[in-house]
């Protein structure tokens, strides 16, 4: 691992969820490591006026919550976390950029620098402007900046914000970050891929049939209606994270493990996509009420905050076709929805039936019928949630079957947790990279503003939103997609 080199790391909108959340307990865990924990400082800021006493305070109150010790606690938030207000207006850079030097001076600091931008996405130019304006962008050492998702609203906003960002910092300071990329399966998925010959020799045309990426979600839009209600699902879900779960399962080996030569491939594979058809490709909903876990749910026209007559959709279905040579005419299914029976997020790749089925029949584990006239084809499952791991079915002859070959599934199985124990947090995963100095894991802005193309007419598509059932896998409609 690269070495960590002291630094100030920055976190924008510090009294905020996020911060709260997942960059604190993020912050702690990598902090036990002692390698970090000399050579990082934590400067909270935001428009609150607060001393640093009080976000030692908030920040012991969220760590507690977590379960972390409260004598480690306490010795932590006193020795590493800082404060500085940013005024009403949050514009109050001089002060900022005076607090920074303080600390820098006092702890003998080289001026390696992380702004975390943990804003709303209307908050990022302006606070890019701010920083470029008082010399913030620039360093005796290492400055980086770090953006949430959305990356934009769509194409043009994209480009706007990509533009406004590169007029302060230089691409090789940027670091966009989609949570889902620190997941220890999708980056496995690299290594899956790439270091098993095995499987790479399969992944093409010749022996898949279709690949599915579902996400899905038990819960509703919560306390984000207000910004859910004027995003919905294709924006928050379908251009960012299955996106990227897309690129990585369809993109060509690189030419290196590097940051650059990957996410070059991942260009590639979204320049390929087939612009799809909405009325033929798409599929969008709506959930009503239902039950889920045996417990009443309301409708998403229900949730605070969300109109009466929204036609917002909370589920999105779409087929795409990635025209290249390796993946010339295999569909690739993305699935996505609010208030669905379970928490799921998986990429199943069915592998094509046999040629010639010598087997005739093939039954599930525990039934004592065939369930159809052919063997179940072979189908690897990659699931990022609720248990990282991978999933391999296949076929064997099932016991004492009279002569006749009746034909079984069975699973092969590797589950993360239990081969190497608890995974990190994507988050923790993600800040170690930043801290490290590699984008391996972030986006582009020629990957973000090739996604948003992509989607562009899918968004700006007069589609019916179906409306479905919470607690089940979407609307019908959905159906037709999937059989074709």
């Amino acid at each position: 691992m690269p070495d960590i080199q002291p630094h100030l790391f920055v976190i924008f909108g510090a009294t905020g969820d996020l911060t709260k959340r997942k960059l604190l307990p993020a912050l702690y865990h990598l902090m036990q490591d002692q390698d970090i924990a000399q050579r990082c400082h934590v400067l909270g800021t935001a428009r609150s006026e607060w001393s640093d006493e009080e976000f030692r305070a908030t920040a012991q109150k969220a760590l507690r919550e977590n379960g972390f010790s409260e004598e480690e606690l306490a010795q932590w938030c006193g020795r590493r976390l800082f404060y500085q207000g940013l005024g009403e207006d949050g514009q109050d850079f001089d002060a900022l950029r005076d607090r920074i030097d303080q600390i820098e001076r006092h702890y003998d600091l080289p001026g390696n620098r992380t702004f975390y931008l943990s804003l709303p996405p209307s908050a990022y130019g302006p606070t890019i402007d701010g920083l470029g304006a008082v010399g913030l962008n620039t360093s005796p050492g290492w400055t980086r900046v770090v953006i949430e998702k959305p990356f934009g609203h769509d194409l043009k906003s994209a480009r706007a914000l990509n533009e406004r960002v590169h007029g302060h910092f230089d691409e090789s300071q940027v670091y966009r970050i989609d949570h889902y990329l620190g997941k220890e399966t999708v980056q496995n998925l690299l290594a899956f891929r790439f270091g098993n010959a095995i499987f790479e020799s399969l992944w093409n045309r010749d022996r898949i049939d279709h690949v599915e990426i579902t996400v899905a979600e038990s819960l509703g839009v919560g306390g984000r209606a207000g910004y859910y209600d004027q995003s919905g699902h294709l924006r928050d879900m379908v251009q960012n994270h299955l996106t990227q779960l897309l690129s990585l399962v369809a993109m060509e080996p690189p030419a290196a493990m590097e940051a650059d030569a990957i996410r070059q491939e991942k260009v590639k594979v979204l320049n390929a996509v087939e612009r799809p058809d909405p009325e033929e490709d798409l599929v969008l909903g709506q959930y009503g009420a239902g039950t889920i876990d045996g417990e009443p749910v309301s409708s998403y026209r229900e949730e605070a905050d969300v109109p009466d007559d929204s036609d917002t959709e909370t589920y999105a279905a779409l087929r795409l076709r990635v025209n290249n040579w390796r993946w010339q005419g295999v569909p690739f299914y993305l699935r996505t929805g609010k208030r669905l029976p379970t928490k799921l997020t998986q990429v199943a790749v069915r592998f094509k039936s046999a040629p010639v089925s010598l087997f005739q029949m093939s039954r599930q584990p525990g039934r004592p019928e065939p369930d159809g006239e052919r063997a179940t084809p072979n189908e690897l499952l990659i699931t990022l949630q609720p248990n990282e791991g991978f999933d391999l079915r296949f076929e064997v002859k099932a016991p004492g079957t009279d002569g006749e070959i009746t034909l079984e599934s069975q699973h092969l199985s590797f589950s993360y947790e239990n081969a190497f124990g608890p995974v990190p947090d994507a988050y923790e995963t993600l800040l170690r990279d930043i801290v490290t100095g590699d984008q391996t894991l972030f986006v582009r802005a020629d990957e973000v503003e090739a996604s948003w193309a992509l989607y562009g007419p899918l968004l700006e598509a007069d589609v019916p939103v179906h409306p479905y059932e919470a607690g089940s896998w979407g609307p019908y409609a959905t159906d037709q997609i999937l059989a074709d």
